[in-house]
């Protein structure tokens, strides 16, 4: 790729979108579906659940293809995913056995054995038995210990624990003693945020961060009034131990437009700071040092970088991560570069950065993560890993010079089409970091190594955990081609299959091999390679061909190619994928009959768009969790956060909207291919109705041959199942789908 292929200059006009069945004189016919559990929309999807059991779920093979999901989804073999706390480590585990799962510790020493000794700390099936309440896993935080606690031998002791009822984006969270195993309950002073909905569901969007260990953050529903328009929090308050939380002290207040307001205290000793977020938008935010907080001299420090821009605090560094350009006295800065300052001379006034990664045309910035004393940066290459450590110079402020030069070393590790992810095990104490590698067809793999400074030699990572081969990939290749999209950019993706039909002999023979194209192409999130036995078994080992997208619209090259497809430019995307398409068939890997597409959530948009404007290219498309009608995005749910992505359809916005809203490009002459949408009733993220009101429009005007399939699953959030039970029978519908329309 070269700097000429990401287009962010003046946007081409998008096409003109086609007349829609849906007459905009008259209301909208389906709007019914948008009561998530009406009666008369619930009937209509069991209805159309027992249609896809009797069809999909009734074909050939979907049994056996639903217990291979489930076997590799259940699997013991897995890599247990840790962080350590502590002298512990702590995973969360689900399994045939423990549907909604276990929270359960063991120590670094037994966990590099074959079969570590585990110790439940909370069951989460038992919890959901005793309570009646179909709790979902939603993470932890937990309270480090001060350094004289630690000193006295004091454990860990204080959790916040978030549960969410089916899987929602809304929950609940409660403190935990992880000495006793046991919930604090209110009674006895502990923290519970435990909100009921005017809906008259429990739970709600925001959570709480611990300041002390009799002190928290809280950022939640607080009563009318205190959520913004996507439901998010829109007030963060502090709350002590004890009290009401209708007592809590406001810390900060967000306008009626924001997205989401969060606090936390950042424990580090001897940088102790507190600090308040405020989501402006999607890629708009600010942050705000609070100092002499919950006290009536309470005053807050803005950190003065562009709203587009990221910004970290370690110790006494700052860290600036750009979408934009940025000129601060006179210097300009590139977007997606990362930049590095003294925390105290920054705040003082000083402009002073140095820059610790600029992109290229052909690289970008991935991800960061600090360890006690060197910063390592994965930095992508054209959609391939690399890893360097950074070491900031000796001292500490203010006797650190700000500008003063920062070593570089190599983290040698990964290469090729695998995916390198690295993660500080303690990024107070240690050096040590977890390393874990993958590709489409290695599996997984989790090490654990120490960062060396500049001069020092890199010590080899200790192996730790293997995951198995799910399939049997002899004979399988995995390989990165450029597509051409419509104004010339090269589009990189990748193919996964058996050799010969990844790289057929003679290109000009049209190839049947059954072939799936998978995308995003979204809020700058980029797809990397990555093993998953539930592809190998039911699609590669089968005969399949996968391939993944990266379109515009991720992050795959940063933020400019994340720009590159936003608002009026959406359909940039769209073409990117649809130039995949063509190129798996220019290259003899397999023709539009043949050709599946699949995405979900903003994916979903992307495979609803393939649908209505590029049915020509494909025999099948699975859109899941979808975004469709987007005249009425911004009003359902969490949609009125997206609209820095999308646009605002209130506006006069709505004319580029409406030319990627798949609800009203559906031309009802038109014959399109089988599609399979899947939801959740669940999901408070993208509105079900969306999936609903798509397929209920396909079934009413009856295009030549329609062959629509829809299925909800009751419980699951935005993920679409709750547990592995779900996962796999969502799963198996969509690969038995495909397999009998594009065999």
């Amino acid at each position: 790729m070269t700097a000429e292929h990401v287009d962010t200059a003046a946007p081409s006009a998008p096409p003109a979108a086609p007349p829609s069945p849906l007459d905009p004189a008259r209301p909208d016919p389906f709007a019914w579906l948008e009561e998530v559990e009406g009666t008369e929309a619930l009937a209509w999807v069991r209805g159309r659940n027992d249609h896809a059991h009797t069809t999909v779920g009734a074909a050939p093979g979907f049994a056996e293809t639903e217990a291979a999901v489930r076997e590799v989804l259940d699997s013991d073999e897995r890599i247990p995913d840790v962080s350590r706390i502590g002298d512990h480590l702590y995973n969360f585990w689900r399994d045939a056995a423990h549907e909604r799962g276990l929270w359960r510790r063991t120590t670094l020493g037994s966990y590099r054995t074959d079969a570590p000794e585990w110790e439940t700390v909370l069951d989460l099936d038992a919890l959901a038995a005793a309570e009646g309440e179909s709790w979902v896993w939603h993470g932890a935080s937990l309270l480090r210990p001060t350094p004289e606690q630690l000193a006295a031998g004091e454990p860990w002791r204080r959790a916040l624990v978030d549960l969410s009822p089916g899987g929602s984006d809304a929950d609940v969270t409660r403190e935990f003693d992880l000495v006793t195993k046991r919930f604090v309950p209110a009674a006895e002073g502990g923290f519970e945020r435990d909100t009921a909905r005017d809906d008259g569901r429990t739970g709600a969007k925001g959570g709480l961060a611990w300041a002390d260990e009799d002190t928290v953050y809280a950022f939640t529903d607080f009563g009318p009034g205190t959520t913004t328009p996507s439901g998010y929090p829109r007030i963060a308050k502090l709350w002590r131990r004890g009290t009401p939380i209708e007592d809590a002290v406001v810390v900060y207040e967000g306008t009626d437009d924001d997205m989401y307001i969060s606090a936390r205290r950042s424990r580090t000793p001897g940088f102790e700071r507190d600090l308040v977020s405020r989501s402006i938008a999607f890629y708009r935010s600010e942050t705000f040092l609070v100092e002499a907080v919950g006290t009536p001299e309470q005053r807050l420090v803005k950190i003065d970088v562009p709203e587009s821009a990221e910004v970290g605090l370690h110790r006494e560094w700052l860290l600036v991560e750009l979408r934009d350009d940025w000129a601060p006295a006179g210097t300009t800065y590139a977007a997606g570069s990362l930049l590095a300052a003294p925390a105290d001379a920054f705040l003082a006034g000083s402009r002073d950065l140095t820059v610790l990664f600029e992109p290229t045309p052909s690289t970008s910035l991935v991800g960061a993560t600090w360890t006690r004393h060197h910063l390592v940066v994965n930095v992508l290459d054209d959609v391939k890993n690399a890893v360097h450590v950074l070491t900031p110079p000796a001292g500490t402020s203010p006797g650190t010079a700000a500008g003063a030069p920062w070593t570089r070393s190599e983290l040698p590790l990964g290469g090729g089409l695998l995916t390198v992810g690295v993660r500080a095990v303690d990024a107070l104490d240690s050096d040590d970091v977890w390393v874990t590698t993958t590709g489409y067809l290695t599996p997984s793999t989790l090490a654990l190594a120490t960062v060396a400074g500049p001069g020092a030699e890199p010590g080899a990572p200790e192996p730790l955990k293997a995951a198995p081969a799910y399939f049997d990939a002899d004979g399988m290749v995995a390989v990165q081609h450029f597509a051409a999209s419509d104004d010339g950019t090269r589009v990189p993706y990748f193919v996964v299959g058996r050799e010969d039909l990844v790289d057929p002999s003679d290109p000009t023979t049209p190839g049947t091999a059954p072939t799936l194209l998978y995308g995003y192409g979204g809020f700058e999130i980029p797809l990397l390679p990555g093993y998953s036995g539930t592809v190998g078994r039911a699609w590669l080992a089968r005969g399949g061909v996968y391939v993944v997208a990266n379109i515009r619209g991720g992050g795959e090259y940063g933020p400019a190619w994340h720009q590159a497809a936003l608002r009026e430019r959406r359909h940039k995307a769209y073409e990117d994928f649809a130039a995949v398409a063509r190129d798996l068939v220019a290259r003899g890997i397999t023709t539009p009959e043949h050709l599946g597409a699949q995405g979900g959530s903003n994916g979903g948009l992307l495979a609803g768009n393939m649908l209505t404007q590029y049915p020509d290219l494909f025999g099948a498309v699975v859109v899941q969790v979808p975004l469709l009608d987007m005249k009425r995005f911004s009003h359902l749910l969490a949609g009125a956060s997206w609209v820095a992505e999308y646009g605002d359809p209130d506006t006069d916005d709505w004319e580029f909207v409406r030319t990627f809203s798949p609800y009203h490009l559906l031309d009802g002459d038109r014959a399109y291919p089988p599609v399979l949408f899947t939801t959740s009733t669940k999901d408070d993220r993208v509105h079900p109705g969306h999936a609903r009101k798509m397929a209920a429009l396909m079934l009413a005007t009856g295009g030549p041959g329609a062959d629509v399939t829809y299925y909800e699953n009751v419980e699951g959030g935005h993920g679409g199942a709750a547990n592995n039970a779900q996962a796999a029978h969502m799963s198996a519908l969509a690969w038995t789908f495909l397999r009998e329309r594009l065999a």
